[in-house]
């Protein structure tokens, strides 16, 4: 997953949280708004209109190997360590 805005958008998830507490267009924005609150967390692309799972098997980051991989506590837990993703400490890009 590169970097292109458009068919990604860029979702922050602070440390601690259990929801995301910031979607954005770019990573610019992103990166913008992490620095002024001078938050800790993930920044990760994800792709629109698809599921993170069928996204890394259309991209042959992963593949399904077992029925555990169709079901729906799988599919719903599902992340990509392929996704373009950014850690911030404090604000600050770590």
């Amino acid at each position: 997953m590169g970097e292109s805005d458009g068919d990604y958008v860029w979702v922050f998830n602070g440390e601690g949280g259990s929801f995301p507490s910031g979607v954005f267009r770019t990573k610019e924005a992103a990166s913008k708004w992490i620095g002024e609150h001078a938050l800790t967390g993930v920044l990760t692309a994800y792709p629109l209109d698809e599921g993170t799972l069928d996204w890394a098997v259309r991209n042959g980051t992963f593949a399904v190997k077992s029925e555990k991989h169709r079901s729906s506590v799988f599919i719903q837990r599902f992340t990509s360590g392929a996704q373009a993703h950014y850690h911030f400490e404090h604000g600050s890009e770590s």
